[in-house]
């Protein structure tokens, strides 16, 4: 089944990757954004099926961009995953309590993403 994705990180390499990754391996549309309030307006327009969302980011943060998600009808039922190099307990935990569907770690493996965005929000492969 085809997804929309959302990807919202600063940094261009990594969005290209992910982008790359999710379309090639599994055949979804990605959206890219470059900032959080990019990412807001991106997805009340697209609604995609899902949004990965980087946790540090200039200006308007991960848990802030979440946060403001969250808040408007038009987009709070859109699962996010977060994005985040900071993997330890205490970082998941004060993630878990943004109500995101789940944290993915960076670095990772191009190969392994979909099915890391998949198994997160319980989609069939």
């Amino acid at each position: 089944m085809s997804r929309r994705i959302l990807i919202v990180d600063d940094e261009d390499d990594i969005r290209e990757v992910a982008q790359m990754s999710l379309e090639m391996v599994a055949g979804w549309e990605v959206i890219p954004a470059s900032s959080g309030e990019e990412g807001i307006r991106l997805a009340a327009e697209h609604r995609p099926d899902a949004i990965l969302l980087d946790v540090m980011m200039p200006g308007m943060d991960g848990p802030a961009t979440a946060q403001r998600l969250g808040e408007d009808a038009a987009t709070s039922a859109i699962p996010i995953i977060l994005l985040t190099a900071k993997v330890q307990a205490a970082d998941r935990r004060r993630f878990e309590g943004l109500g995101v569907a789940g944290v993915l770690a960076k670095p990772f493996d191009p190969m392994d993403l979909a099915r890391q965005v998949s198994a997160s929000l319980g989609w069939p492969e």
